[in-house]
């Protein structure tokens, strides 16, 4: 008997032999899997597969593979990116390494005008102070130099550099940050706060480069931006959440998208640092309006309430270690903070809040409550961004409240945060627990948005997904506030639904589900199964965006 059943007309793409974790709980596992039109048409196992495949279908065999929804970076730094042009100084563990470096680079490039270095580390400071001109002019002598730290947070300055960019005791209020003051003798001493909210801003980074600061070239930034997109979707990274942009850096995105270069998705963020004016979120709103295609979005905005905790400049609740007074500073007192919070989202603006200490998450979680109860409850979906160091107390209210926890896992693993590192140091042993509360949060019913925080850690979902499961560095060791540890299921699901969700693309991505956009990625090895210490390494070896395959690996490369 012939079956009277529709036959479905060929798909463009077809994926067989492959173990699927769909992150979808309608059907969490599948072998097979087409698509028409850039589209999930069909989910099923491999018998089923045939009826999808015609002349022009291209079929791929997974051989056995593990196949997942593309990863949704939820929080990662592409436009900044790590600068090739610039002194490395990951791994630089003492000032005698860091100037080594500083020399060796100098030497290869002697008629450069500046020295400008990245990633600098905290700890390489020895007595846990921070840096000073006089630190860094040993190793540069009369050429100017910026070395930025790690999380491009603060800014330390040679003293050849004071005298360029015009620090000195009468000018310390500067547009790219806080130069911070020796307090004996009120003179600068090189370092400089706040450059992540002020010297990445639109004036600050107009500043910068008007000064002649390379690093602040738009060639220069259009070079970390196309390099780091290369990186993001090499990992499989499908779609990326550019956390911190201006209105100016929007033309980056389009020069990407021009060239090829934009092969993974882009949610940008927009800016708002204090100042922003009505008719500012009136231009951010005709922003979001026009860039609002599925490779291409713009919309959220990005505040911040405190700063990090390695130079002490998150709010804590009690203070530093060692300490007995000094809290750190919330950017804007909470009151206000509460007020431009409920403005901006009674004006519709999802809003990605920077926050690290206990009570600068607290104070977003506050200003939350307060929009609540005067705009209404609604669907906003607002983030706190960090989630550090949070007060158990407040670990409820994220899901109560409808916000958001994005994350990234590899900021606690005990090489970056752990004893002896300045985060563990400078809040006290009697605080670790507070550590980056994944699992507290995940039971409590929060969304978690995991993500990469590129380029203060690494890219690679691998390492944060590792660091996600073990608290461990990804060559192992000893692990860190290991009751904080979620399983890989989870985890991969912050990388994935809920990224999407935390962005409102929950329709669209974040699992492989009939009607989504055909974003996967093909793994070289099962991290669903294999040992935890395994999953760094594991790599990307087919990633398809939009039903196109754009990465294709043999095995081994």
């Amino acid at each position: 008997m012939n079956s009277t059943a529709p036959v479905p007309a060929p798909a463009d793409l077809v994926l067989t032999g492959a173990r699927i974790h769909t992150v979808d709980p309608d059907l969490p596992e599948a072998r097979a899997l087409a698509v028409r039109g850039g589209r999930i048409v069909w989910v099923g196992s491999d018998d089923g597969a045939a009826a999808w495949t015609g002349p022009g279908t291209r079929v791929l065999d997974a051989g056995g593979r593990l196949v997942l929804p593309g990863f949704v970076d939820a929080h990662n730094h592409v436009r900044l990116g790590s600068d090739d042009a610039c002194v490395q100084l990951v791994g630089a563990r003492t000032l005698h390494e860091i100037h080594e470096r500083v020399r060796t680079w100098h030497a290869a490039h002697p008629d450069a005008e500046w020295i400008e270095a990245e990633a600098f580390d905290y700890s390489a400071v020895p007595g846990g102070r921070m840096p000073t001109a006089a630190d860094l002019d040993p190793a540069t002598g009369d050429t100017p130099a910026l070395v930025l730290s790690y999380d491009v947070h603060t800014a330390w300055l040679n003293t050849a550099a004071l005298k360029r960019l015009g620090v000195d005791r009468d000018h310390t209020d500067l547009p790219f940050g806080r130069a911070v003051t020796d307090p004996a003798t009120g003179e600068p001493t090189g370092f400089v706060k706040d450059f992540a909210v002020k010297g990445l801003s639109r004036e600050g980074h107009r500043a910068l480069r008007d000064l002649g600061l390379p690093w602040a070239s738009p060639d220069r930034q259009y070079g970390r931006l196309a390099k780091s997109l290369d990186d993001a979707i090499g990992f499989g990274i499908t779609t990326v959440v550019e956390p911190q942009n201006s209105l100016d850096d929007l033309a980056l995105f389009e020069r990407a998208r021009d060239e090829g270069r934009l092969r993974s998705r882009i949610v940008a963020a927009l800016f708002h640092p204090r100042g922003t004016t009505e008719a500012d979120l009136d231009a951010f709103a005709a922003a979001a309006a026009a860039y609002d295609d599925d490779r291409l979005r713009v919309g959220p905005l990005k505040l911040y309430i405190d700063d990090v905790v390695e130079p002490r400049t998150a709010a804590l609740l009690e203070p530093y270690a060692g300490c007995s007074h000094h809290r750190g500073d919330t950017f804007y007192p909470p009151e206000e903070f509460a007020a431009l919070l409920t403005r901006l989202d009674a004006r519709g603006f999802q809003c990605f809040v920077h926050a690290t200490g206990d009570r600068g998450i607290r104070t977003v979680l506050d200003a939350v409550e307060r929009a609540r109860a005067v705009n209404g409850p609604r669907d906003a979906r607002h983030q706190v961004v960090h989630v550090e160091c949070l007060d158990p107390e407040d670990t409820p209210r994220f899901a109560a409240l409808g916000v958001v926890a994005c994350m990234q896992p590899r900021h606690a693993a005990p090489d970056i945060a752990g004893p002896g590192q300045d985060w563990a140091e400078n809040v006290g042993p009697d605080r670790w627990h507070k550590a980056w509360p994944l699992r507290s949060l995940h039971a409590a019913g929060a969304v978690l948005a995991l993500s990469s925080d590129w380029n203060v850690a690494e890219m690679d979902p691998m390492v944060g997904i590792h660091a996600a499961v073990t608290r461990r560095p990804p060559g192992g060791g000893e692990a860190w506030t290991a009751g904080e540890t979620i399983d890989v299921a989870t985890a991969v699901e912050g990388y994935t639904m809920g990224s999407a969700y935390a962005n409102f693309l929950e329709h669209e991505r974040g699992s492989l589900t009939v009607g989504k956009l055909a974003d996967f990625v093909v793994l070289s090895r099962d991290i669903l199964r294999v040992a935890p210490e395994d999953i760094p390494g594991t790599v990307a070896e087919t990633v398809v965006v939009g039903g196109e395959v754009v990465v294709e690996r043999r095995a081994g490369e």
